[in-house]
């Protein structure tokens, strides 16, 4: 079979085959330009799931490190209330009259209670005073101006309660009839 070619579907095959690169060209581009787009968001989004697993790991030592010390916590918790039971016994056990209480004074603040004078002495090493301090008795000054004071207090079976053990001196009122 022969086929003859006229000039005139010559100039439309060339037309449409201009066309047809043109529009091959045009979806290239486009392809192109989908393509970059995808690549900028498999960036964007391979960066925030580094960054997501950095904040998880960071997140991870935080919540460790939180645990550990909430596990220390307890511990001590558990320790200061067999403390406190041992001594709630300790005190339901023996009668209060004419016990003594130490209360240790940091510039006339109470600081710490203890059993007797002489672990409160040894506290005040524990918070920077000198170990080897020679403790002598207190004057009529104000509490406020001494660094460490120890004040004993006695059990009052009359009021219920603890007292001063040493009470200060009365002062002479002037003026009084």
């Amino acid at each position: 079979m022969i086929r003859i070619v006229t000039a005139g579907r010559l100039a439309r095959l060339e037309h449409d085959a201009r066309a047809a690169c043109e529009h091959a060209r045009h979806a290239s581009g486009a392809a192109n330009e989908a393509f970059g787009q995808h690549v900028r968001e498999l960036y964007a989004v391979t960066d925030r799931a580094e960054r997501a697993e950095a904040t998880t790991d960071e997140v991870g030592v935080i919540l460790a490190r939180a645990m550990e010390e909430l596990s220390a916590a307890q511990r001590e918790l558990l320790l200061k209330d067999i403390e406190i039971r041992r001594l709630r016994e300790e005190l339901e056990g023996e009668p209060l009259e004419g016990r003594t209480l130490t209360v240790l004074l940091h510039y006339g603040e109470p600081h710490s209670i203890y059993r007797s004078r002489e672990d409160a002495y040894a506290d005040t090493a524990t918070h920077g005073g000198p170990a080897d301090h020679v403790w002598k008795p207190c004057d009529e000054r104000p509490a406020a101006e001494f660094t460490w004071r120890c004040e004993a207090f006695i059990y009052d079976p009359a009021s219920n309660g603890f007292r001063r053990a040493y009470m200060p001196a009365a002062k002479p009122m002037e003026g009084a009839a």
